[in-house]
Parts: structure tokens; C-alpha cells; sequence
């Protein structure tokens, strides 16, 4: 089963008493954006989930701008928006799918595999035609069982242990000026990790929609051949993206250095590189 629903078929599925949709729209720039886009209309029966509150860890010195969160504090989080073992979830932000995709991974690394990603998010939804609510639904709590797979995330000293490894790929899913260096709008240093590709989340799109398999199969064909792929971004977050289409593209088995660039240039002796792929 592909991991993308379209809007036409969650339309159809509304109402649906195994269906939970969660809204997890967000703006880097501005944290209360999302939350208030929720407020001013959503896809009916959407509860809402915040990046920084309800999907990442507290900040420390070191993991990264969005840490992943505590598994406990997840799960109890889940339960309150009325998720369950028994639900499908789908999941939406504004369209690119850079903030589903984060939900989508979370409750994948939980064990829950009955969940998907709203193609094109609620600008594809509206472009249907369908409709939109301001009412804030409110769902009976419900008891949410992880079976956590630990084998999806890595972490720095992983990354760090495996820098020389030929079999071990590592995938920078930042925007190509972020990854050469030639900009850094949120993090201390600019640059990546030293051996990563670039291969942008963004890439994954055409026209705010995924692109087909077969398309994402020629886009990750360079990875072939690679005992394993680590796919990193900023904090954790677009990387998820770059996981999602690769499992499109029949890829299995992709995993996610969660604490990303954030993570890695907190560390004064982290090796960095500028400049293009290595």
C-alpha cells in the first residue's frame, strides 16, 4: 500500500470511525502559524498537532532544533487526540508534506504502520473543491501501544563511527545552497556532513504533489547498490520526506540521523564540509 492518500479518497473516508486526520501545519518562522491556520479552518473532523509542542523533545545543548520526543510523552500525546492502535491516521500540513512526513516517520518509528500522508496537504484539498471547518473537534481519549523500532534512528556517534564506511550512504535533504554552505538561515554553521549526497526533499515534488514511483525509483537510482542509507536535514524534519519517497520508490530500510545538521554542528569538533557532492 502506498504511503500517500489523495485528497479524493480521504474525502470519501471521512467520518470513518477507524479514521483520525491530524493537522500539522507549521512555520519555522513564526510557531503559533500553523496552529492558527488550524483555528481558521481545516479539513473537517482534524485534530491538531504542533511540531515543537506535540512532535519533538525540549531543546538542550546538544540534538537538535526539534529533538526527537520522548516516546512516553509521544504516545500519552496520541492518546489525547484520540489515536489509537486501531486507527488509520492520515496526515496533512499546507502542501509539500515537509511536516506530515514528521508525524508519518514518528508513528512509523513507534510501530504503527497504518498511517499516510495527504498528497499536496490541504492546498490540494481546496483545489478539489472540498470542504473546510473552524469547529475543533474533541476525541474521546484513547490508549495508544508503541512497539518502538529503535533500527529506524541513528544517531551522531553512528553517523561519526560510519564516516568512512563505503557501504554506509549518507543523504543531506536541506536545499542545495544550505548544503554547499553558501547560506545557513537557522543553524550556527553552514555546510554538511563530510561524504553526504544532496538530494533535496523538494525533488521528491512536482507540482506540490509527489511524483510517481518510477520517477522517484530514477531519482534515488544512485543509492542502489548501498548497504544503507542515513538521511539527514536541518533538525529531523524534512528528512522524513526523503525516507517516505524512497520507501515509494521501493526502497526499505532507510534511517534517519534525527538530530540532523543542528545536532551535528553543535559539536565543535564536528568535520564539516562547503562546497558541492562529494
Amino acid at each position: 500500500m502506498s504511503n500517500l492518500i489523495q485528497p479524493a479518497e480521504l474525502h470519501e473516508r471521512l467520518g470513518a470511525a477507524d479514521l483520525r486526520v491530524v493537522d500539522v501545519r507549521f512555520d519555522l518562522a513564526d510557531s503559533v502559524a500553523g496552529e492558527l491556520a488550524y483555528r481558521a479552518g481545516h479539513i473537517p473532523g482534524a485534530v491538531y498537532a504542533h511540531l515543537d509542542r506535540d512532535l519533538s523533545g525540549p531543546l538542550g545543548e546538544h540534538g537538535g532544533r526539534h529533538p526527537l520526543p520522548d516516546p512516553d510523552a509521544l504516545v500519552a500525546r496520541l492518546g489525547r487526540l484520540g489515536i489509537g492502535n486501531d486507527h488509520e491516521v492520515v496526515a496533512y500540513d499546507g502542501g509539500a508534506g515537509m511536516f506530515a512526513s514528521r508525524l508519518w516517520w514518528l508513528l512509523r518509528y513507534l510501530g504503527h504502520d497504518w498511517v499516510r500522508l495527504l498528497d499536496g496537504g490541504l492546498a490540494a484539498w481546496r483545489a478539489q473543491g472540498f470542504e473546510t471547518s473552524s469547529e475543533t473537534p474533541r476525541p474521546a481519549e484513547q490508549r495508544f501501544e508503541p512497539a518502538i523500532r529503535p533500527e529506524m534512528a541513528v544517531d551522531r556517534d553512528y553517523v561519526l563511527r560510519n564516516l568512512g564506511n563505503p557501504d554506509v550512504v549518507l543523504v543531506d535533504a536541506r536545499a542545495e545552497e544550505r548544503y554547499r554552505g553558501l547560506v545557513e538561515p537557522l543553524d550556527p554553521q553552514a555546510g554538511h556532513i563530510p561524504s553526504a549526497l544532496n538530494l533535496p526533499f523538494s525533488g521528491n515534488l512536482r507540482d506540490g504533489r509527489f511524483k510517481g514511483s518510477e520517477d522517484l525509483r530514477r531519482r534515488f537510482e544512485l543509492l542502489k547498490g548501498r548497504d544503507e542509507v542515513v538521511v539527514y536535514c536541518g533538525s529531523g524534519v524534512s528528512a522524513a520526506h526523503d525516507v517516505l519517497a524512497m520507501e515509494e520508490a521501493g526502497m526499505s530500510g532507510v534511517r534517519l540521523y534525527h538530530g540532523s545538521w543542528s545536532d551535528w554542528c553543535s559539536y565543535d569538533d564536528a568535520p564539516v564540509e562547503t562546497g558541492s557532492d562529494s
